[in-house]
C-alpha cells in the first residue's frame, strides 16, 4: 500500500521522494509548494442522516445496530433530497433544468462550458478512543466515476491521520486520475478542521496528511459519544486509463459522412450536425442557431473527457454503449447537453440491468434529474427502512419517506 502525505507547514520544501522504507508500507511526501493551505470553516448544518441516526437510536437500539452500516451510506442521498443539501455551493456546472434557446447557449458559452465530477464521502468511525496505534481504520468504498473510493484515518505519533484511498476499476496498466481534495474532520456546532490539497493519483494509493490532529485534542473537542465524523469532497479533473474498448469509430475513416469535426481536448470526432440536433437541443443551438460556431467546420469543446465524450456520442448514435462504469459519465453529459433520447437510456439502464446499490442510484438519480429512478430508490429505502425501524409519528423522515 502507497500513502501520499500531505507534509507538515514546517516542512522544508523538496522533491517528491518516492523512497521506500522497511514496514509494509511507502511513504510520498509532498513538499509544501503542493499544499493550498490549512482552513477553518463552520459546520455545515446538521444533515437529515445524524438526526436520523439519533431518532433510530433512541426508538429502536438492537435494530439500530444492525442497520446502521447501510444507513450511513445512503445518508448522502437522503440528504440530498432534504431542503439541507450542497446544490448551494453551486459547481462549475449547474445541473439545473431550465428552457434552453439560443441565448441560453449564447450567454452560457456552452461550447467553452466546463464540467466536474463531484463528490462527498461522509463516515462515523466509532469507538475512536480505542484505535491501536499505526492501524488503519477504512470507510466503506464508494463506487465513484469507474474507481472506488474510501476514506480512512489512522492513530500515529500523538496525531490522527486522515487519508482519501483510491481504487480504479479494471484500469489499464498506466492510469491516473487528478483530483483535488477537500479533508475535513467535524465538530458538532463549532469550526471543522479542514485540509485542502491537490494530487494526480498514478497508483492505488491513500492521499493526506499525516498529522491532521492531535490525538488528545481530537479526544476533547471533536468525539459524540466516542466517534468521529470525517468527510472527504473530491473533484475529479481529469483521468486517463480509465477507459474501456470503443464500438464506434468517429475518426478521419467518418469525414465522408459528416459535416462539422468537434474538437474535446485534442480529440477530434467527426460527426453531423444535423444528427446531433435531432438529439440534443443544445447542439442544436450550438451547431445550426445564429452565432459563430454554426459557421465553423471545427468547434472546440472544452473542459471535458474526450473517453466521455465518445461514450455519449455512441449512444446518441445507437450502440448499446451503456454499462456500469461508464453510465454516470454518459449521464452527465446528456444532463449537461440535454440530450432525452440517452437520459431515458441511462435511466432505463439504471432501473433494469445495472448492478449499483440503491444508495448509488439514488445519488446518480437525483444529480442528473431521473424522475422514475428517484422514485423507485425511495420506494425501496422507504421498504428497507419501515420493516426495521419504528418512528415516532412527529418524526419529520415519516412525512419524507412518506409512511
Amino acid at each position: 500500500m502507497l500513502i501520499i502525505i500531505f507534509s507538515d507547514p514546517m516542512t522544508t520544501n523538496k522533491e517528491v521522494d518516492m523512497g521506500a522504507r522497511t514496514g509494509p508500507e511507502h511513504t510520498v511526501i509532498l513538499g509544501d509548494n503542493q499544499i493550498l493551505g490549512t482552513v477553518t470553516a463552520k459546520t455545515e448544518e446538521a444533515t437529515m442522516k445524524s438526526d436520523l441516526l439519533e431518532e433510530i437510536k433512541k426508538d429502536n437500539q438492537q435494530k439500530f445496530d444492525e442497520l446502521s452500516n447501510r444507513l450511513q451510506s445512503i445518508e448522502a442521498s437522503i440528504s440530498k433530497l432534504s431542503k439541507c443539501n450542497e446544490d448551494a455551493e453551486k459547481p462549475v456546472r449547474q445541473s439545473q433544468k431550465e428552457p434552453l434557446n439560443v441565448s441560453t447557449v449564447t450567454n452560457n458559452n456552452r461550447a467553452n462550458m466546463t464540467y466536474e465530477k463531484r463528490f462527498k464521502l461522509k463516515h462515523v468511525f466509532k469507538n475512536v478512543k480505542k484505535f491501536k496505534e499505526n492501524k488503519n481504520n477504512y470507510s466503506v468504498k464508494e463506487d465513484h466515476y469507474n474507481v472506488k473510493w474510501s476514506m480512512y484515518v489512522v492513530r500515529k505519533n500523538h496525531h490522527i491521520g486522515f487519508y482519501v484511498h483510491c481504487e480504479p476499476i479494471d484500469p489499464s496498466k498506466e492510469w491516473s486520475i487528478q483530483t483535488n481534495l477537500e479533508l475535513k474532520i467535524v465538530r458538532e456546532n463549532q469550526n471543522d478542521v479542514v485540509e485542502t490539497g491537490s494530487h494526480c493519483y498514478q497508483i492505488e494509493c491513500g492521499v493526506g496528511r499525516q498529522k491532521f490532529l492531535g490525538w488528545e485534542e481530537m479526544k476533547k473537542w471533536y468525539l459524540v459519544d466516542g466517534n468521529l465524523t470525517v468527510e472527504a469532497k473530491v473533484t475529479i479533473v481529469e483521468t486517463t486509463g480509465l477507459r474501456k474498448k470503443n464500438i464506434r469509430k468517429f475518426d478521419e475513416s467518418q469525414k465522408d459522412v459528416s459535416d462539422v469535426i468537434l474538437v474535446v481536448r485534442n480529440t477530434k470526432f467527426y460527426v453531423s450536425k444535423m444528427f446531433l440536433a435531432s438529439q440534443s437541443s443544445v447542439f442544436k443551438a450550438l451547431l445550426l442557431g445564429n452565432f459563430k460556431e454554426s459557421g465553423q467546420s471545427e468547434v472546440v469543446l472544452n473542459g471535458m473527457d474526450p473517453g466521455d465524450f465518445h461514450y455519449f456520442l455512441e449512444v446518441l448514435y445507437g450502440e448499446s454503449a451503456i454499462d456500469d462504469i461508464n453510465v454516470e459519465d454518459i449521464a452527465l453529459l446528456a444532463d449537461m447537453y440535454d440530450a432525452q433520447t440517452a437520459i431515458r437510456k441511462c435511466e432505463e439502464f439504471l432501473l433494469k440491468e445495472s448492478k449499483k446499490t440503491i444508495e448509488m442510484k439514488l445519488t446518480i438519480a437525483t444529480r442528473y434529474h431521473l424522475e422514475d429512478l428517484e422514485e423507485k430508490c425511495m420506494s425501496d429505502i422507504k421498504n428497507i427502512v419501515s420493516k426495521n425501524i419504528k418512528f415516532s409519528t412527529k418524526s419529520p423522515f415519516r412525512k419524507m419517506l412518506c409512511f
